[in-house]
């Protein structure tokens, strides 16, 4: 054996167990998240289950939690689609397009997903402005849609005062919540002002303090 191949032994075997350490370390992480996923899967109903997201101001907190009552009332509000039917991955928006059977849009479909049933272009369009991870390298490459990213996109969007064109943080905290809900209506029909209003429309703004109350502890 020649001492060139004495010395490039120690660098080969160096390289072996760095790989074999990232390798190890991007398993872990995996292991985590989907341990995380799976725990989220038993997450109390709708406006009742905690965010995901940790931190913010508590008055956008309770209106994000205040608009899953209405939009996912279900007891995987993370998971579900247009319709009731969940799906299993969130590694980006379902994008499934289902039919709808009531209302003024009987016949057409919807892509509507998540606790707070983003459509795809909607979602894709908020995911560029506010999602946390802006590195894709690729065009095609998508947005997670993972529970934290559902949370920071919309805590983002409804945190935007050149969004709406006021500023809803202020609203909240001067006790406009039916202003406030008035003012998403026209995104989210079924807040009470929109042309879908369901069974937890006209409770909404009771639903809203009982979560600010929680959400100020």
């Amino acid at each position: 054996m020649t001492s060139s191949s004495k010395l490039a032994q120690p660098k080969l075997f160096n390289r072996i167990v760095a790989a074999t350490a990232a390798i190890s370390l991007v398993l872990l992480l995996q292991h985590c998240q989907s341990r995380k996923s799976a725990n989220l899967e038993l997450s109390e109903r709708g406006y009742q289950a905690p965010l995901v997201m940790r931190g913010g101001d508590p008055y956008i907190r309770a209106l994000m939690r205040t608009i899953s009552a209405s939009e996912s009332n279900v007891s995987r509000p993370y998971w579900v689609i247009y319709g009731g039917k969940y799906v299993k991955k969130l590694d980006r928006h379902p994008d499934i397009c289902e039919r709808i059977s009531v209302g003024p849009n009987y016949g057409n479909c919807s892509t509507a997903a998540g606790r707070y049933q983003f459509i795809t272009t909607t979602w894709e369009e908020m995911a560029e402005r506010y999602h946390p991870n802006q590195h894709k390298f690729l065009f095609w490459e998508s947005y997670s849609f993972e529970p934290e990213y559902q949370d920071r996109v919309i805590y983002g969007w409804l945190s935007d005062p050149e969004a709406w064109g006021v500023d809803i943080p202020q609203l909240l905290r001067d006790g406009k919540i039916d202003e406030v809900l008035w003012l998403l209506s026209g995104t989210w029909t079924s807040l009470g002002y929109g042309i879908e209003t369901n069974s937890m429309s006209r409770y909404l703004p009771d639903i809203y303090q009982e979560i600010l109350q929680e959400e100020l502890q």
